[in-house]
């Protein structure tokens, strides 16, 4: 199994295509990438790794079994992370049935098509296999002023989005406790870094400061999330993958919680400071009615992962932000091809 390739499904998408190209660069491992190329699917974002030996892609759907099984018959992989979702929770409050068909209904198609893989490989090769779901936060639902997320929390989702992904939790674990399928959880705080797709708050915030643009913010912008850089998820998805325990959940945060004002504020005066501005971007941030059930904080306590697994985040969420703006106010041309589609920064999820 040593040379077998890791499937990575949504691998075009954020944080799948940072996992692959660690995976291929950093550890010389053989990764297939299935994805359906949606308007957050985007090739440009494996660009680094398209001619490299160690990797491939393949363009489809979690949701059509006899593609996947002819996948896992004929590349024989020694396991698979899940990263295929839609992951937006204002697209969740437009149109949930989407949410819960790629969501609940793909995860539990790839389960089923894993088992079936599975169980007739000998029994070393069920030994090693592994089946990585990535979750959110978002399935704990919203904290008060204190207190953290564990891996024992219970589950109290608040948004169509977030509803979609604790079900496919649900299935994950069941997956594992009837049948036997080594299942590994993570459920990651808000992520952030290069190649994000503009509608979620880091990037589109970047990306209206530079054009002068109102910069709509939910409320009274209090609400709190704790941020994890793309590259620490990664290295902590690596990690689990090859060291976790199956049937276990790690949570997995940077131990980072800002308020969004904070963010946005934050946002503008790099922006400034690297665009060399005359003007000050904070006039620029407006309020707008807040986003329907808004969940007022998360936050994550990931001391399994670190005391069981020995992982830690290596960014600082200062020099983090300000390097994953630099990196849009260099990269305008990948932002305005990625945007080519319907998606052009305007509000997604008022429930009207």
């Amino acid at each position: 199994m040593t040379d077998s390739p890791i499937l990575i499904t949504g691998g075009a998408g954020f944080i799948g295509s940072c996992l692959a190209k660690q995976l291929v660069l950093t550890a010389a491992q053989n990764v297939i990438v299935l994805d359906k190329l949606t308007y957050a699917g985007n090739l440009d974002s494996l660009e680094e790794i398209k001619n490299h030996e160690l990797y491939k892609f393949i363009e489809g759907d979690i949701c059509d079994s006899d593609l996947v099984t002819d996948i896992l018959v004929k590349h024989n992989p020694r396991g698979i992370i899940n990263l295929a979702a839609e992951s937006h929770v204002d697209r969740s409050i437009d149109g949930p049935a989407l949410f819960v068909q790629t969501n609940v209904v793909g995860t539990c198609n790839l389960l089923d098509s894993c088992f079936q893989y599975w169980r007739d490989q000998p029994a070393a090769t069920q030994e090693q296999f592994r089946f990585l779901h990535v979750s959110t936060d978002e399935v704990y639902g919203s904290l008060g002023p204190t207190g953290l997320f564990s891996e024992t929390t219970a589950y109290q989702p608040n948004s169509p989005y977030a509803a979609s992904k604790a079900a496919a939790d649900h299935f994950v674990r069941a997956y594992h406790h009837t049948f036997g399928l080594p299942v590994l959880t993570t459920n990651c705080s808000n992520n952030y870094g290069p190649f994000q797709f503009p509608e979620k708050l880091i990037p589109l915030m970047i990306s209206k400061a530079v054009q002068r643009e109102p910069l709509p913010i939910y409320g009274d912008g209090s609400n709190i999330r704790d941020w994890l850089h793309v590259e620490d998820h990664c290295r902590a998805l690596r990690t689990v993958f090859n060291q976790g325990e199956p049937g276990r959940v790690y949570n997995i945060g940077g131990n980072s919680e800002r308020t969004n004002l904070e963010i946005v504020h934050a946002i503008c005066d790099i922006v400034d400071k690297l665009n060399k501005q005359e003007h000050c971007s904070r006039e620029l941030i407006t309020f707008v009615t807040d986003r329907p059930g808004h969940d007022q904080r998360y936050a994550i306590d990931c001391s399994r992962l670190s005391t069981e697994l020995n992982w830690q985040p290596q960014y600082q969420f200062e020099s983090g932000l300000e390097q994953t703006i630099d990196w849009y106010l260099q990269n305008s041309p990948w932002t305005k091809r990625v945007m080519d589609g319907s998606y052009r920064g305007q509000r997604l999820g008022k429930h009207q």
